[in-house]
């Protein structure tokens, strides 16, 4: 079905300016640890071997001894912090395979935070995921290395619109994605991620539903329900630059080639792909198919990691890379550890609010 209305922050003539969308994580502070020696030694080769037998076809070898030491930090950091380290699937190679405990998408970061047994998490992507974590862990520091690492999707929208929307739609269910602000989640009936969208919204058993803020995954969307979708005019940046003309080169350069795409990008991009789905869809399409050619459609460090694991797979790589998700390196991940910083807050009463929606997300059943 196609979607109903499509709105943005133009649309409100008495939308509030100057608002702000992201809370800004505090300074580095924290009880310092001692820096430990980065040399590349015998030991540390010994040591982080194991983690470069998977990465050895991501990683040149020339490059290891520069990455091994502050990789072999870290981890030791880790054990003497209790800390957790959980990573996205647009995280560096050395990262999502060389220090992070648990990698993912949205969804299953989220999941996995809520079983996360120790008293610091390092969230090694943008900053709404830092805040889901600690939505979802009110009792532990969170950190994230870099407040920085923004996104496009969480900056198009602000808590005032939400309210705008709902002003212009009274009694209509608002879903958001999990790529908004906490003062956006606060706001909303339930959360989303890109596996679960269609779900979600069925779920909420109404005939017109507001999603937010993707406008390309509310296509998407739409394109798979016969619930009226009302969108908002947001976009991922990196999926926003894929073009159909490009996949078409893709083909024309050689038949064979499969094509995966995320449904953040534009229609016509989809209309070209083999098939569509979420980051973690996609990388359970990749192991059970298995082909021998794939050029995945989004984020390309995502391409990298899937190689680490299943080397046999030549992978074709149109490079978008997410400038907010390469905020994240492994020397802010060491300096994190050292410092306890930049600790993630959220003002409890927001919070609060904020954490109902993504619960509800987490508690739906299948």
């Amino acid at each position: 079905m196609p979607i109903t209305g499509i709105y943005g922050p133009d649309d409100f003539a008495n939308r509030p300016q100057g608002q702000t969308v992201t809370p800004v994580a505090p300074a580095r502070t924290g009880p310092a640890l001692p820096m430990p020696s980065l040399e590349w030694t015998p030991e540390v080769e010994r040591a982080t071997a194991p983690l470069y037998e998977r990465l050895k076809h991501v990683i040149p070898p020339i490059e290891w001894p520069l990455m091994a030491p502050t990789i072999h930090a870290i981890n030791e950091l880790k054990r003497a912090r209790n800390a957790v380290i959980l990573a996205h699937n647009y995280q560096a190679p050395e990262i999502f395979h060389g220090v992070a405990d648990i990698g993912g998408d949205s969804l299953q970061l989220a999941v996995e935070a809520t079983k996360v047994k120790a008293d610091v998490i390092v969230q090694c992507g943008v900053h709404f995921m830092a805040e889901t974590s600690k939505l979802l862990n009110p009792d532990k520091t969170v950190l994230i290395p870099d407040s920085r690492a923004g996104c496009s999707l969480a900056a198009s929208i602000a808590g005032a619109d939400v309210r705008l929307l709902r002003e212009k739609f009274p009694g209509v269910p608002v879903v958001a994605y999990v790529n908004t602000s906490a003062e956006v989640k606060a706001e909303v009936d339930i959360c989303c991620t890109s596996s679960n969208a269609v779900q979600v919204v069925e779920s909420l058993n109404a005939p017109t539903v507001i999603f937010l803020p993707d406008r390309y995954l509310a296509t998407y969307v739409a394109s798979k329900t016969d619930v009226k979708i009302i969108a908002w005019k947001g976009a991922c940046e990196v999926h926003e630059r894929f073009t159909g003309d490009e996949l078409r080169a893709f083909r024309d350069a050689d038949p064979s080639v499969q094509i995966i795409a995320h449904p953040e990008c534009p229609p016509d991009v989809l209309a070209e792909a083999d098939f569509t789905g979420s980051t973690a869809h996609m990388i359970n399409w990749v192991r059970e198919r298995r082909p021998k050619r794939l050029v995945m459609i989004t984020e390309c460090s995502m391409a990298d990691n899937v190689r680490a694991e299943l080397p046999d797979v030549e992978m074709l790589r149109p490079c978008n890379l997410c400038p907010h998700m390469k905020r994240i390196t492994l020397s802010n991940i060491l300096e994190s550890l050292l410092t306890l910083g930049e600790e993630v807050t959220i003002d409890p009463t927001l919070a609060a609010r904020a954490r109902r929606s993504v619960e509800r997300m987490i508690n739906l059943k299948n």
